[in-house]
């Protein structure tokens, strides 16, 4: 019986499309440290899928096929949705994306959750949160302090 998902994937995938697949793959990698794992090339330059990986994670990608209905959020006006991805060290990664050209939305900080987290925008207008877990909160600091935000 073949197993399900299968090794080495997730349940749940991410899939985002990129009006320049191989570009966004590079920029993956060298900026947010993913590992590419595989590509499957289409007909003129279309990258039909690709993987990318981050310790026990995939991340699927392809090139935008507009005559598909599959678009890049490139020239967009509003945020259509987020990766969010936890590391081991948010405020290194956060250099590391800075200095590869990763456009940080949101500088590291401390959230009320208790992660520390940075926000940053990839060459094609998808949105990434990376986090790493600093400590413990229970579910009553947490709505304690949603109260007080509330109140502010």
């Amino acid at each position: 019986m073949a197993q399900n998902p299968p090794e080495g994937y997730q349940n749940v995938i991410p899939y985002l499309s990129y009006e320049d697949a191989p570009a966004a793959i590079e920029f993956i990698c060298s900026a947010f440290g993913f590992t590419e794992r595989m590509r499957m090339p289409g007909p003129e330059g279309i990258l039909m899928h690709a993987e990318v990986g981050y310790g026990d994670s995939v991340l699927m990608l392809s090139s935008a096929m507009p005559e598909m209905g599959i678009v890049s959020p490139k020239g967009a006006d509003a945020v259509h949705g987020n990766v969010t991805v936890y590391v081991d060290d948010v405020d290194a990664h956060c250099a590391r994306a800075k200095s590869a050209g990763a456009t940080i939305a949101e500088e590291p900080q401390d959230m009320f959750w208790g992660d520390r987290m940075y926000r940053a925008v990839d060459l094609e207008g998808h949105q990434w949160s990376f986090m790493q877990h600093v400590r413990d909160v229970s579910e009553e600091e947490m709505a304690a302090a949603l109260s007080q935000m509330g109140q502010q």
